[in-house]
């Protein structure tokens, strides 16, 4: 994967206070700088670009959160939520996803990250240790890749090691990345999951654009497993087309010939969905994308979604495949209901609280490591 390198870079009055910001810039030697005071006017000079999404890509700007970094999941449309908590450490994404959400929910082209990373572990663990009875689950890949940007943030360096000292908390990284290198000889504790979006190489390379290819993720995968972490594998969106079936059960067939699954977390599945916008938006941007195209309704929060049958059809078979090769991982949906939950997987969680007690229960037990070296994973190169 070829790294990011931005062609200008726009840092906030008040960031140059921040460590973080002198890091970047010192990895960022022959790129372009300028101060501006408020992130908000560049961004509207970027969105009146003729192609704002591809023009802003190009600009890094640094900046200041001055609002809440950790918040709850927002679940729109899930019947069924598992209670995960997301932190919000940077905005936006320079790979280029046809069907990326990120396009229409975010009024904002550019890639933003955040350097005031010490307010961010601040806040984090002053929720976490004000509720010690309760488990959080915090992933970092809403609103951006967990490590496409690690390179240069060096974000995993602040918050593996964190989150290996709080008791009730576990860190997820979610990425379509192979940006791994930080990770190596981390003391996390078993605190945090390495996850990986995945999809069949037919959607890797036409609809993933600039991503790691799908042999990449997963090589970076067995690397993080070596290093005992525990993996995890999001098939989300899942893309109904002709020969779906071959493809996305030779998806599954290489993940598991890559991956001892006895070290993965959890696997969740979710079908394609989109905003009506977001749908003219992909026609518009990528008029070769087959994203758009299928026997959609609409559903929860005006979302199109494929025809209930079909969402079931996949589910069942990507169950199925999964549980022939690794019986004992946990699969989950997201952003479902319950008779999805019935039909694709043959079970349902009693209510979210269940479904997140059982994921809990996956990545809280404190003898992991003991657990990792009876696998025969070894915490080697």
């Amino acid at each position: 994967m070829v790294p990011y390198r931005p062609t200008r870079v726009l840092v906030q009055t008040e960031s140059w206070q921040d460590s973080m910001t002198a890091e970047i810039l010192g990895r960022l030697p022959a790129v372009p700088v300028s101060t501006i005071d408020r992130p908000e006017a560049a961004i509207a000079e970027l969105s009146s670009s003729s192609d704002s999404h591809a023009t802003g890509k190009r600009t890094l700007i640094l900046a200041r959160n001055p609002g809440q970094f950790m918040k709850s999941c927002p679940g729109s449309g899930a019947e069924i939520c598992c209670n995960y908590y997301v932190i919000n450490f940077a905005l936006n994404c320079h790979f280029d996803c046809t069907y990326c959400i990120l396009q229409s929910y975010l009024d904002n082209p550019a890639l933003v990250v955040f350097t005031n990373c010490e307010a961010l572990m601040d806040e984090v663990i002053a929720q976490v240790s004000a509720q010690p009875g309760r488990f959080f689950r915090i992933g970092t890949g809403e609103l951006a890749d967990s490590l496409a940007l690690d390179d240069l943030t060096h974000y995993s360096l602040r918050l593996v090691p964190h989150f290996a000292g709080l008791r009730n908390a576990v860190l997820e990284l979610k990425t379509k990345s192979d940006r791994i290198a930080n990770l190596r000889g981390l003391e996390h504790k078993g605190h945090t999951v390495v996850s990986w979006s995945v999809n069949s190489m037919a959607i890797c390379r036409a609809e993933e654009l600039k991503a790691a290819p799908l042999e990449e993720r997963l090589a970076a995968a067995r690397q993080c497993q070596n290093w005992g972490y525990r993996i995890g594998f999001h098939f989300d969106p899942l893309v109904c087309y002709e020969g779906w079936e071959e493809d996305y059960h030779s998806a599954v067939e290489e993940i598991f010939r890559e991956i001892d699954p006895a070290g993965v977390a959890w696997v969740s599945l979710g079908a394609l969905r989109f905003t009506p916008h977001l749908r003219e938006l992909v026609r518009r941007r990528f008029p070769k994308s087959k994203v758009p195209y299928g026997e959609f309704v609409p559903g929860h929060h005006s979302k199109l979604r494929y025809f209930r049958p079909i969402r079931e059809e996949m589910y069942s078979k990507m169950t199925a495949w999964i549980r022939e090769l690794a019986p004992q991982v946990f699969v989950y949906l997201c952003m479902e209901d319950r008779a999805a939950w019935r039909h694709g997987l043959d079970w349902t969680p009693r209510d979210s609280q269940d479904l997140s007690d059982r994921m809990d229960s996956l990545v809280s037990i404190s003898d992991f490591g003991l657990r990792i070296a009876d696998c025969g994973l070894r915490n080697t190169d």
